[in-house]
Parts: structure tokens; C-alpha cells; sequence
């Protein structure tokens, strides 16, 4: 058996509760009737037309690799969001390198909403780009950069319309949304090469002493016919918080999506190094029983806006502020 890294299925992963899980969600007696999906006065709704609009804004600049005027371009347009949207922002800006000897300049956003409440959740999403389409069908492009419309540009679109949502009407709740950056460029053979934005994170945390009730992570949360399975890290490390996720998403009228299963297989994500530095976070991501067992555009020159569909972003949004709202 081959076990790659990365965004790559691991066949076999144990799974076992750990103590830190018991933070998870609450129990389900504080839905509200007015969040159920059949209930048309839905008081918290997520605009997926205006998530499908910051996929666009994001791709407009064109592939988000680091160290390009495009991600310099992006990194403004995201600070500037956030800036309109949000309590409090910082920008963290990391040296870092990569497998390869490169050297960058990783840019974290962290948008801040209610900063001083004590109840926090906190957000993730990366915005960068991988450098090379590695896993195109065509030979020919397998060095060209991806678009990443659904590999960074969903999970951050997300984030922002929620960003939008949250500062229109407040939570009760702290909420900490953060872009990493530099997700994207690793080496199927080094796990530790990928989410060095995280990783710097991880070690410098925007503020100390931060521990939110938990963390959830979006990664590629807007294609066409996504599937999103019980990953097998998020049960391993924080199994009340997926029970109470998927729970809120069947309850939406979203079982299509959020699958009440486990495919026995993990993604070595941004959520994993979050978990090891003490924070339980789960992992949404689309999950397939494709080739690489990911979305069937994932590193390729075909992740682009067309694949991305907005009753997929629908169903991640609304699953999300539902469960804002009830904290």
C-alpha cells in the first residue's frame, strides 16, 4: 500500500477519541425552528450568490501562487474585505521556505468579529495557489499553475461572505477567521511541506493565550457534486465536533452533500498541525472515490470558476452560520 501526503486519501487511519474533543458543539437542543431548510423565514441566510462572487473576485487576479503580483494583488483585496468586515485584522507576514529551497513570504489574514468575547470558534481556510497542475491528465500542463477556483478560492469565499453576514448581524459568540497562506506548495514525500502558513500560525498565534471551543477547516467546498465525508483525522481528534456539523447539515436539508460516513481515509490538511497544537479542528473537504480521491480538478489546469456550484457553497454557508448563531 502506497500512503501519500498531502490531500491524498491514507487508506488506513485509526480512529480514537482524544481528551481535547470534549470541547466540541452543543447538543442539539438549541436549534431554533426558524434555521429549519423547509422553514422559507430562514432567519440566518447565507448569500451563496455573493460566495460565488468572491470565487470570481479571487480568480480574477489569476493563480494565487506566492511570490507573484497576483498573490500580492489578492492579499490586498482579502485585507481590505476583511478590513470592512470585521472588529479587528492582522496580518501576519512569515518568512518561510519550502522543500525546494524557495523562500517566501507567507501572508495569514485573521479577520476578528467580537474579539471580546471569551466563547470563540475559529474559522480556517488557505488562499494560495499550488505552483504546478501535477496531477493534469495533459502532460503539457502539468507544470502551469492551478486557478485554484475550488482549492483555496471556495473555503476563503466562504469565509468572506460569512465575514459579511456576521458583521450585519452580530453572534453571540467570538469568531476568528483565518487565511493561511502557503498551503499549497509541497512534496507528496514530505508531510511537513505543506501548510507552512499554518504551521507559522500554529507557533505565533495572533494572540496568547487563544483556545477556541474548536476549529473548522474548508478545503474545496464549492464544486459541483461535492461529497463531504466524516474525514478521518477530524474524528480522530474531534469527534462531537463533526457529530454536531454533519447533525446541523442534515437538519438544513443538506445530507446530499455532508455524507454520514467516513470513507476510512484522511487528508494531511492545515487542520492536522492545528490539532497538534491543541486546538481540536475539523476538516471539511471534498472527498471522492476519484483517482486521487479528492475533486476530480484537484492540481490540475481544470480547477476554474465553471466547476464551481453554488448550491454546494450554499450548503457549506448555511451549515455554518446555522451553527454560528446557536453558540
Amino acid at each position: 500500500m502506497t500512503i501519500f501526503f498531502k490531500k491524498t486519501i491514507l487508506l488506513a487511519v485509526a480512529i480514537f477519541a482524544l481528551s481535547c474533543a470534549s470541547q466540541g458543539g452543543k447538543t442539539a437542543a438549541g436549534v431554533s425552528a426558524s434555521t429549519s431548510a423547509d422553514n422559507p423565514e430562514m432567519q440566518v441566510k447565507f448569500n451563496a450568490d455573493s460566495a460565488f462572487g468572491q470565487v470570481e473576485a479571487q480568480c480574477n487576479f489569476g493563480p494565487r501562487v506566492p511570490g507573484t503580483e497576483a498573490h500580492k494583488a489578492c492579499a490586498r483585496y482579502l485585507e481590505d474585505y476583511l478590513r470592512a468586515h470585521c472588529d479587528e485584522v492582522i496580518v501576519q507576514r512569515a518568512p518561510v521556505t519550502t522543500f525546494d529551497g524557495t523562500r517566501l513570504e507567507a501572508v495569514n489574514l485573521i479577520g476578528i468579529i467580537n474579539p471580546q468575547a471569551e466563547r470563540r470558534i475559529l474559522l480556517v481556510a488557505h488562499w494560495d495557489c499550488r505552483p504546478w497542475a501535477d496531477s493534469d491528465p495533459d502532460p503539457a500542463k502539468v507544470n502551469e499553475p492551478v486557478m485554484g477556483a475550488n482549492d483555496g478560492a471556495s473555503g476563503t469565499a466562504v469565509i468572506l461572505e460569512l465575514a459579511r453576514l456576521l458583521h450585519a448581524q452580530k453572534p453571540e459568540v467570538g469568531i476568528d477567521l483565518l487565511l493561511t497562506d502557503v498551503e499549497d506548495w509541497g512534496a507528496e514525500d514530505n508531510e511537513d511541506s505543506w501548510a507552512l502558513g499554518t504551521q507559522y500560525w500554529v507557533a505565533n498565534k495572533h494572540k496568547e493565550p487563544y483556545k477556541p471551543l474548536f476549529g473548522i477547516l474548508l478545503d474545496m467546498v464549492g464544486a459541483k457534486g461535492a461529497t463531504f465525508h466524516r474525514e478521518a483525522y477530524s474524528e480522530m481528534y474531534a469527534p462531537s465536533v463533526v457529530d454536531e456539523v454533519w447533525r446541523i447539515a442534515a437538519e438544513q436539508g443538506f445530507s446530499r452533500f455532508f455524507i454520514d460516513r467516513s470513507t476510512g481515509g484522511g487528508a494531511t490538511d492545515d487542520h492536522v498541525c492545528i490539532n497538534k497544537g491543541g486546538i481540536p479542528c475539523i476538516d471539511i473537504i471534498d472527498m471522492r472515490s476519484s483517482t486521487s480521491g479528492f475533486y476530480p480538478g484537484w492540481h490540475t489546469t481544470h480547477d476554474t470558476v465553471d466547476q464551481i456550484d453554488r448550491a454546494t457553497l450554499q450548503a457549506v454557508g448555511q451549515t455554518l452560520a446555522t451553527l454560528i448563531y446557536e453558540y
